[in-house]
């Protein structure tokens, strides 16, 4: 088995020197070929983590999609609000009015 140094490339890239992983392991007894093959499933497990676990820019333009309609429906629900508050003062003021008159 030939043993290389690779570059695990994703989003964000990481280097895994697998040449320093599997002298590593030779020297603390094992045989070129677990440790050539301890480095290749590694290797692979880093891919696949760093693939599934990462944001891609894909998914930060999708969030960032979804957090801009979710602020222009916060500013619909805003001026419906003001509204509200402008027609719930007019009633109290109508209601204390009405009441006033009753006394005066």
């Amino acid at each position: 088995m030939t043993v290389k140094r690779c570059k695990l490339t994703s989003m964000t890239t990481i280097t895994f020197d697998t040449f320093k992983f599997v002298d590593r392991l030779e020297k603390a007894g094992a045989t070129r070929e677990l440790a050539s093959a301890m480095a290749d499933a590694h290797k692979e497990a880093f891919a696949e983590a760093l693939d599934s676990t990462l944001a891609t820019k894909q998914d930060i333009r999708g969030m960032h999609d979804a957090v801009v309609q979710v602020e222009r429906r916060m500013d619909g629900l805003d001026a419906k609000m003001d509204k509200q508050s402008w027609m719930i003062g007019i009633l109290i003021a109508i209601a204390m009015a009405n009441f006033a008159k009753q006394f005066f």
